[in-house]
């Protein structure tokens, strides 16, 4: 595991202590595209799954989570793709 993936993970679990989490390095799909730095951590897909998303529009679920990511999306990391739900049931 990188040490971007890693300091993703950690950013999420300190910030919603999520029942799931998956954070998925897809910078390999993405070689040679714009946004690809080279460094094998360019590209990622984040499924969190968290209580504290319960009654949260979408939107706002993925605002959240980029916020808690900081200086990473955008600066450090060219793009992430996000599916943040609540627990079911």
């Amino acid at each position: 595991m990188g040490t971007m993936q890693s300091e993703i993970e950690a950013r999420l679990r300190d910030e919603f202590a999520p029942t799931a989490l998956q954070v998925i390095n897809d910078s390999a799909k993405h070689a040679g595209h714009s946004g690809d730095d080279g460094s094998g951590e360019s590209h990622f897909t984040i499924l969190i799954e968290s209580p504290s998303f319960a009654g949260v529009s979408r939107l706002q679920r993925q605002r959240r989570v980029i916020a808690a990511l900081g200086d990473i999306v955008g600066e450090r990391v060219h793009a992430v793709a996000i599916k943040a739900s609540e627990p079911a049931d």
